[in-house]
């Protein structure tokens, strides 16, 4: 490999020498100045080099082959083909969304083709005339050995994240591809390291390639903030929520080793009042780009991930990224804390460490230099003094008008009494009610989510309701009265079952389902109050035709 020579240093678009077309496609972007990976790169890729750049995720490096392609190395109106390479789907429909972007003034289209996806629009798209294919390895061989791509027509091949596809066992299907491509291709690898097994697929594939170093994952978890809790490895998740109490993240990715742990980790935050999602390889692709588009939209706080799952996201704004457990190699770490920090952003990276990760902790203070600093979790008395101060919040947003002069005098004079203490405390008894840690996950959950409440509802009966799901608590509601209860072995389960089955409501609409004795109690959205006692009409429960009507208060007296 050869060394790239200095760069002259272009600072805008324009002193690169683009094309006015794709100019007003940059302006379009919003894309002011190129990035370092960007504009070191450009000249070096149109004049026709094979090239490797290494450079750590979030540089801009789409932009770095992209605007080459659709710049100078695709004519207008030829029928020449530049294929992308990439580990993931996400990876390949970012790609492919992004060069349609920057070649739209230019008539280039793209057509991103991984597993998962309708084969029938794919081969449309490449009838067509689509010039530039993103896609993944495996998919992309079968088009190949289908005559769907025609490889006599590839230019250009893009190896993005090439470290993650041989980490993912894509050499196979990588070796298969090139093999079928032509001989005087243009080959550009990216990579954000470049280790014995890039250098051979280099050496194999790769004509004379000039190297372009600029900065590698292990670069960017030295200029980010690292820190580790030390736990004993019991209650690994009520630490969790623990600590982002603490650290009080933006926005995370959090890491787990397992897929199971996902789906754990993700539906204890979501209980906690935290707003959570779950990625990993079992999740439908569909669900998969709903959750990552949401992310991105900043509509979700905390991702939790495998590593598989996340490889190939691209989520600048992440503040954090945090490791539930530690991963089984210290370059998996650097991989994953590579994730934040991007684009001259500050990031933090947090990990969990139970007695039998230490061995991983050593390693990577020894083989890349990073000391993470230590920090513990709160003692009982700052968990009781965190729970005093929701109470309070709760208090603070229950009665957010000014009160009356009447009320404000008499408050002062309650203050001053010599037995203020114990009237006020029998008031916050009153307020309250039974003295149960529910109160307290409530007043915390109100607190992470940021909302205004109301009056504290009443503490939870495990066998007599269903749980109260984030979602449900935040709509203005209105309570249900039922007609069946626990004489009639009534669960509330049974109840929100059939309410959903018979008005459409889905389980993030239903809130708190009270089973009392003779009777239940149900809120459900205020809007949708009259619409669901007319869907439960002639509904039969327990052998018995349900009476369903707006309940005139927890005592369960009916309006009518």
């Amino acid at each position: 490999m050869n060394e790239a020579p200095a760069a002259n240093d272009p600072q805008t678009f324009e002193d690169l020498g683009l094309h006015d077309d794709v100019l007003k496609a940059l302006a379009d972007l919003g894309w002011e100045t190129p990035t370092p990976v960007q504009r070191d790169s450009y000249s070096l890729i149109v004049d026709g080099n094979d090239v490797i750049v290494q450079a750590r995720t979030g540089t801009g490096k789409t932009g770095a082959f992209g605007i080459p392609l659709v710049d100078k190395l695709m004519s207008i109106g030829g029928d020449e083909q530049a294929l992308v390479l990439a580990p993931t789907r996400e990876l390949a429909l970012q790609s492919a969304r992004e060069i349609a972007k920057l070649g739209a003034r230019r008539g280039i289209e793209t057509v991103a083709v991984y597993g998962g996806a309708s084969m029938e629009r794919q081969v449309s798209a490449l009838k067509k005339g689509a010039r530039v294919i993103s896609g993944t390895p495996g998919r992309v061989l079968d088009h190949l050995k289908r005559g769907t791509i025609a490889a006599s027509r590839l230019r250009v091949l893009v190896l993005d994240e090439a470290d993650e596809m041989l980490s993912m066992g894509f050499a196979k299907e990588l070796n298969a591809i090139i093999e079928r491509l032509p001989s005087n291709r243009q080959t550009l690898l990216f990579s954000a390291t470049v280790d014995r097994a890039i250098k051979r697929v280099a050496e194999k594939h790769m004509r004379d390639p000039v190297f372009l170093g600029l900065s590698g994952d292990h670069v960017g978890a030295l200029g980010i903030e690292h820190f580790v809790y030390m736990l004993s490895g019991m209650g690994r998740v009520g630490n969790l929520i623990s600590i982002l109490e603490i650290e009080n993240p933006e926005s995370a990715l959090i890491f787990c080793n397992t897929k199971a742990e996902t789906e754990e980790v993700s539906a204890a935050l979501k209980r906690a009042g935290f707003n959570a999602e779950w990625l990993n390889g079992d999740r439908p692709q569909r669900e998969r780009e709903q959750v990552l588009a949401q992310t991105r939209r900043n509509e979700v706080r905390f991702l939790v991930a495998t590593d598989v799952a996340a490889r190939g996201i691209d989520v600048s704004h992440l503040t954090h990224v945090i490791n539930f457990h530690l991963p089984e190699n210290v370059e998996q770490y650097v991989h994953r804390t590579g994730r934040t920090g991007r684009a001259g952003r500050t990031g933090t990276a947090i990990s969990l460490v139970g007695p039998n990760e230490l061995g991983v902790l050593y390693y990577l203070r020894l083989q890349y230099g990073i000391l993470p600093v230590e920090r513990t979790l709160p003692s009982e008395g700052e968990a009781k003094t965190r729970r005093e101060a929701d109470r309070i919040a709760m208090i603070d947003l229950a009665y957010p008008n000014p009160p009356n002069e009447r009320a404000l005098a008499l408050a002062r004079r309650l203050i001053t009494h010599p037995d203020a203490e114990r009237m006020l405390a029998g008031l916050l008894g009153a307020f309250f009610g039974p003295d149960t840690e529910d109160i307290d996950e409530v007043a915390a959950k109100q607190r992470r989510r940021g909302r205004r409440a109301t009056t504290p509802p009443a503490p939870r009966d495990p066998e007599s309701e269903e749980p109260l799901t984030p979602e449900a608590e935040a709509p203005p509601t209105a309570t249900l009265y039922v007609n069946v209860g626990k004489s009639d072995d009534l669960k509330a389960s049974e109840l929100g079952r059939l309410l959903r089955e018979r008005t459409g409501l889905k389980r993030r609409e239903i809130g708190r389902i009270r089973v009392r004795n003779t009777h239940s109690l149900v809120d459900v959205p205020e809007e949708r109050a009259k619409d669901v006692i007319d869907s439960m009409a002639g509904a039969v429960l327990r052998e018995r035709e349900l009476s369903v009507e707006l309940a005139e208060n927890e005592g369960a007296v009916p309006r009518s």
